[in-house]
């Protein structure tokens, strides 16, 4: 209820309506309201807007790098959008998980603690049933995992965790691994049940499967890295030129590289029987003279052309020309 006028207020009011001190607009204009922002200390708002937007675009590149990896080893459409990346308790993250679930226990080395990757048992009966060499539609009712279920699982999870790296690369260098798999959430504790996560909602469809996968990513785990994560910070590394001295270190590092280098000297074809009834002693025909160069190969590729011989008492082959197209100047 408004405040209630005094009969003095009231005259003091017509007076200045009557005398033009105060206009009728400005008694309806409504009163300016405070701009408050609801607070609540017992969830503080570990991470700004900026961290999870930048968290987004991390795990929108992993979403395609995955999506690519996965429909070509289960050889079937493979579809991964981020739905969603918010923050929210570990226990409200653990208690929204139904029984049985796939839950992976991800070593974040170099960074203290783990990270949990969890896929919807759909999912992970359909990629099951690809790998084996169904058609990749699941199972019509959920049950709880086989020991030769769950080795598959932690196979594949490996190979999906393993592209982390190439999606956190901007940020830090990490080397994920699998320390456990799951099926009771109530068995995976890796954090306190008040503790600030922010959890990365993926959609996927494995064939006609289809289901949710969360990445939960506790506070103190990427805390040293917070800094990093921002638009800022993400734009200006991914943008970045490469260094002089980067550039030098992986010249020394091509340098060194060790490739296969062999030298064919003739070809020539042979029956099976021919092959069969082969004795020591046995001459074989090639399809080069003595003085004409032969092919040298660097892998699987024709680069070079030389003359065969000996040097220091080893057999060798001496480059008399590159084949044409290539230039390593």
């Amino acid at each position: 209820m408004g405040d209630i006028l005094s009969q003095s207020e009231i005259d003091e009011l017509l007076r200045s309506l009557t005398s033009g001190e105060l206009s009728i607009e400005e008694i309806q204009k409504p009163k300016q309201e405070k701009n408050i922002r609801v607070y609540d200390f017992k969830r503080p708002s570990k991470f700004a807007k900026d961290h999870l937007r930048t968290l987004q675009m991390i795990f929108e590149n992993y979403a395609r790098i995955v999506t690519t990896f996965l429909s070509g080893y289960l050889r079937t459409v493979v579809q991964m959008d981020v739905l969603s990346v918010e923050q929210l308790t570990y226990y409200e993250f653990s208690n929204s998980l139904s029984n049985p679930v796939v839950m992976g226990v991800v070593n974040f080395s170099p960074l203290k603690g783990s990270i949990v990757f969890e896929m919807a048992p759909e999912l992970a009966f359909a990629m099951i049933d690809r790998v084996l060499g169904g058609f990749g539609k699941g199972i019509d009712k959920v049950r709880t995992f086989t020991e030769i279920e769950l080795a598959l699982i932690e196979r594949l999870l490996q190979q999906l965790i393993n592209y982390f790296q190439e999606a956190w690369e901007n940020i830090i260098h990490i080397r994920p691994r699998i320390e456990k798999i799951e099926t009771n959430p109530q068995f995976t504790q890796i954090v306190s049940p008040n503790e600030t996560v922010a959890l990365v909602t993926i959609t996927m469809k494995v064939g006609e499967a289809e289901g949710m996968a969360n990445i939960c990513l506790p506070h103190m785990v990427i805390e040293p890295i917070m800094p990093r994560l921002s638009t800022k910070f993400w734009f200006s590394t991914s943008a970045k030129e490469t260094s002089e001295e980067t550039k030098e270190y992986l010249q020394k590092k091509i340098e060194r590289t060790r490739v296969t280098v062999k030298a064919v000297l003739g070809r020539t074809q042979i029956t099976v029987r021919e092959f069969l009834e082969l004795q020591v002693g046995d001459v074989l025909r090639l399809d080069r003279r003595k003085n004409q160069e032969i092919e040298v190969f660097v892998g699987n590729k024709l680069k070079f052309y030389g003359v065969p011989g000996r040097k220091e008492g080893r057999i060798a082959v001496k480059i008399t020309r590159v084949e044409e197209g290539e230039d390593f100047r």
